[in-house]
């Protein structure tokens, strides 16, 4: 029988908020390495399906990794979600940026007296 062991890597979100100082770039490892995480159990099926043991033993290990690969889906589906999202923040960020530049401020203002 063949014993096939993996984990899967919890991922945390802050309830705050907050973000770290790496933001996007560690979202994306994280992406990275749930991909790989995945492609890896999805090879050890196909290794599953050609491997010694009886047809029961076979498909419960196929089953486990499946519910294993289902759940690092799901986690990969909420960091890049939440990916995206700090995308659209970027972007908005550096439209209202654009938009400031003939808005007054402190540094900008022309006292017109008439």
């Amino acid at each position: 029988m063949t014993t096939i062991q993996a984990t899967t890597p919890s991922v945390q979100s802050s309830s705050n908020g907050s973000k770290s100082s790496s933001g996007g770039s560690d979202i994306a490892s994280q992406i990275s390495r749930i991909t790989a995480q995945i492609t890896k159990l999805t090879q050890q099926i196909k290794e599953i399906a050609g491997g010694s043991g009886t047809t029961e033993e076979k498909q419960k290990q196929q089953e486990l990794i499946q519910n294993q690969i289902a759940v690092l889906e799901a986690q990969l589906a909420q960091l890049q979600h939440r990916q995206a999202e700090e995308a659209q923040q970027k972007q908005q960020q550096n439209q209202a940026k654009a938009e400031g530049v003939n808005k007054p401020s402190d540094d900008r203002q022309i006292d017109i007296y008439v």
